[in-house]
């Protein structure tokens, strides 16, 4: 039988190496991986794909990832290429005046190190747009800054108190006065205001974002938020109408929020949601946990308290969003019925609690294959990194975050101090340990380039700052670990078993490169392009055609 497509003339990355140059595909299926006698299965109707060269793997998986927030504000005020206070205040003048339609200013993306404490002031939106009301969470959607308008609207002064799960930052004189900037539950105050986007406009914003994340070589992914949360369109119809449409081309699995407000009561809820959103290329077996926030804010959940600025201890050991007590029970119960728990983990009190609550799990229901998984995993216990392997649970990786840059040096590594800064984003020790990396973007929190993430995670630096001091270099790893996390690592955690690895059987999602990386520099594998995208077999991506 002749294959329906055929790949040849380049090295294909097979799960023992670079150790073919051909690949057959028929049915949306690899049917043979080898060399010259593949090429045997070439008929009169097969497309030939000459490699020239270039590298062919499976493609690339983002197992932590949320596109449709990030599509809704490429069409919004876009502050994620901004990088000065000066930059963010003139993007947001412009797009005000561009679009003086709109009754609230929405978008986002702004970037902490921008503004002086990370905590932008209503100042200096009331300078640009003083009459109708601004809205824009953060990079890492861990906070909002509002003007004063919103502020008023939303009935906030002084004398409102802060929500039990997040803060509203106050006027440095004493005043009380909120100065602009919400933390964690406080944005709701404002963001439950804003209009919600339309059915229409979450459906465009996927099909934005999935175009996108295909030009990047991503076939499938993990939506690490749907449901509702702080005021976040919850993207399971967008799924659900595209997937029964056939629009939707990817293979998604839809990580169903955990009402961090609420305990056991709402597990029954989940259960009829999973089996009512799972259509086609889209799942809803997975459960999200956030367990803290993040630690430029302080909200991180430590073992041991933050620093101040003079590097003494403070009474701050972050947040637990959901009861620690009673986490164990929950995921014990999820677990049981078959869910894969998705945990938000970024401190090392957050990462203990989720390695906690799997253990319990296990000793309740035995190991099963419900693969869960622990995504961000800033700060890592030396103690907790060798609980993974043997505890099934993957570490989901964020590798952009890895690598010296402002937010890190200017709003992190001062507040945690010299011991607890060594311990963060353990990929070497993690994988020394014996540990499955899964690797994923946060995207709209940071560049969903999977090929930007995996020169981080091999170089510790990121691709703009050559000459600045590798990151932990112990924690570096190799350019097949890195490609491995994004491939086989994010199938695994995604319960993709037919994917992730170029082999005989496996699903035709395949990405080609625009070289080999493994024969240029680690300096310059964020140079490498995608060429080629496919989904079982039919190509949704092509450089020349875009």
């Amino acid at each position: 039988m002749y294959a329906d497509l055929l790949f040849t003339g380049g090295p294909v990355l097979t799960p023992g190496g670079r150790t073919a140059s051909a690949v057959a595909v028929t049915g949306g299926r690899i049917t043979a991986v080898g060399r010259e006698e593949v090429l045997e299965l070439r008929g009169p109707r097969t497309e030939v794909v000459d490699l020239a060269g270039r590298l062919l793997l499976p493609g690339f998986q983002d197992a932590h990832v949320h596109p449709v927030p990030a599509g809704l504000e490429l069409t919004q005020c876009d502050l994620t290429g901004t990088r000065t206070a000066a930059e963010t205040v003139a993007a947001v003048r412009a797009y005000a005046d561009a679009h003086p339609e709109r009754a609230w200013i929405t978008g986002g993306g702004w970037s902490m190190e921008a503004f002086e404490g990370g905590t932008p002031t209503k100042e200096l939106l009331d300078a640009v747009v003083p009459d109708r009301p601004v809205y824009l969470p953060n990079r890492d959607h861990h906070g909002a800054w509002v003007n004063s308008r919103a502020l008023e609207l939303a009935g906030l002064t002084r004398d409102t108190p802060d929500p039990a799960d997040g803060r509203i930052e106050r006027d440095a004189s004493g005043s009380g006065e909120p100065s602009g900037t919400l933390q964690e539950g406080a944005m709701q105050l404002v963001g439950r205001l804003a209009p919600a986007a339309t059915p229409a406009d979450r459906l465009a914003a996927l099909l934005h974002a999935q175009r996108h994340l295909h030009a990047l070589g991503i076939t499938a992914w993990q939506d690490a938020l749907v449901g509702d949360f702080l005021g976040m369109d919850d993207p399971a119809q967008a799924y659900l109408t595209a997937a029964r449409d056939g629009s939707l081309t990817a293979r998604v699995v839809g990580a169903l929020w955990w009402d961090r407000e609420r305990g056991a009561e709402q597990i029954p809820e989940l259960v009829e949601k999973r089996a009512a959103l799972s259509h086609g290329r889209f799942r809803a077996g997975t459960v999200k946990l956030m367990l803290d926030g993040v630690a430029e804010t302080g909200t991180a959940a430590l073992l041991d308290p933050y620093l101040d600025r003079c590097g003494c201890a403070t009474a701050n050991r972050g947040t637990s969003f959901i009861d620690p007590g009673q986490l164990s029970t929950y995921v014990t119960e999820l677990d049981a019925l078959g869910f894969q728990c998705h945990f938000h983990a970024l401190g090392d009190r957050a990462v203990r609690d989720a390695l906690d609550a799997i253990e319990a799990a296990r000793a309740a229901n035995g190991h099963s294959d419900t693969r869960p998984h622990l995504a961000h995993l800033q700060v890592v216990h030396p103690d907790d990194v060798p609980r993974f392997a043997p505890l099934g649970a993957t570490a989901n990786i964020q590798p952009l975050w890895a690598a010296h840059e402002p937010q890190m040096d200017e709003l992190t590594i001062p507040f945690l101090g010299p011991e607890r800064a060594a311990w963060q984003y353990p990929f070497g020790a993690l994988l020394r340990s014996g540990a499955r990396l899964a690797a994923g973007s946060d995207w709209p929190v940071s560049s969903p380039d999977p090929l930007e993430g995996i020169h981080v995670a091999v170089n510790r630096r990121t691709p703009d700052t050559v000459g600045a001091p590798v990151f932990l270099p112990a924690e570096r790893i190799g350019l097949t670990e890195a490609l491995t996390a994004y491939t086989a690592g994010s199938a695994y955690v995604n319960h993709l078993d037919d994917t992730g690895e170029v082999r005989a059987g496996a699903l035709a999602d395949l990405v080609v490169l625009d070289r080999d990386p493994f024969d240029v520099p680690p300096a310059e594998i964020a140079e490498t392009r995608v060429a080629l995208t496919y989904v079982g077999g039919a190509r949704v991506y092509a450089a020349q055609e875009a």
